[in-house]
């Protein structure tokens, strides 16, 4: 019952006051490095186009060339769009089938990318509470337990997962698009006197990125969690209990 009362206290007063001080104490301007963390982790990976130039050195010293578009979400099934092979091509005076590149990291990337944008919109929230509502966020216990259960439940925790799957899953994008990604797929560079290899990469920095700041936002996470964790009466709880040695001085008659 004291629960739903602060609850209903809590909704009742929705006064919003904007108090830009909670961004000079570390439990605001944590948010802020969180938001920003989160939007360049999926936006840099979010948009992503690149193309790889293969150069083929056909064994009469001609040199033919093909080009391996990838992008985001880099699935497979999305290879039929933009083929590495079309049908019934003659490369280097050899018959070629229709081919695509091999690997799907669909999955890594649009969690990654899911997850950082409900990190961005938590973020967001948070502020918005601190900000003009820190009034009512002070004057109860819900706020900061709210708050922390929030921080403890919301998608930082699978940014450690999310992190180290996109991580994987851009590693498998490189070695699917480098010149022996391309060698192993394209059957017309086993053999046959041809030899196949990337001339011109697309630049990865931003895919890079994502990955960086996708680790950075998992510290920033924690960083938050126990910031959030130092505003409830948990945590002042802790401190203000007597030891287990100490013993109460009887008060003077």
């Amino acid at each position: 019952h004291e629960f739903l009362s602060e609850l209903t206290d809590l909704i009742m007063m929705t006064g919003f006051r904007l108090n830009l001080s909670p961004l000079k104490e570390p439990l605001g301007f944590v948010k802020v490095v969180e938001w920003l963390t989160a939007i360049f982790a999926f936006g840099s990976c979010g948009g992503f186009s690149g193309t790889n130039v293969i150069t083929l050195s056909c064994g009469d010293g001609r040199n033919e060339t093909l080009s391996a578009n990838f992008y985001y979400p880099f699935s497979s099934q999305y290879g039929e769009i933009v083929p590495l092979v079309p049908s019934n091509t003659s490369i280097c005076n050899h018959s070629v089938s229709a081919t695509y590149l091999v690997g799907d990291s669909a999955s890594a990337s649009e969690f990654f990318v899911g997850t950082g944008v409900v990190c961005f919109l938590y973020s967001m929230a948070a502020l918005l509470v601190y900000l003009g509502y820190m009034h009512v966020y002070k004057d109860s216990d819900f706020g900061p337990i709210f708050v922390g259960l929030l921080a403890d439940c919301h998608p930082g925790l699978p940014v450690v997962g999310c992190s180290s799957a996109w991580a994987k899953g851009l590693q498998n994008v490189k070695d699917a698009t480098d010149s022996a990604g391309i060698s192993n797929t394209l059957a017309l560079c086993k053999g046959n006197n041809v030899t196949c290899s990337v001339t011109e990469v697309a630049t990865l920095r931003s895919l890079n990125f994502s990955v960086v700041f996708g680790y950075l936002n998992m510290f920033v996470w924690a960083g938050n969690a126990w910031f959030v964790y130092k505003e409830t009466r948990w945590h002042s709880q802790k401190f203000s209990q007597p030891g287990p040695g100490h013993q109460q001085v009887p008060a003077p008659i």
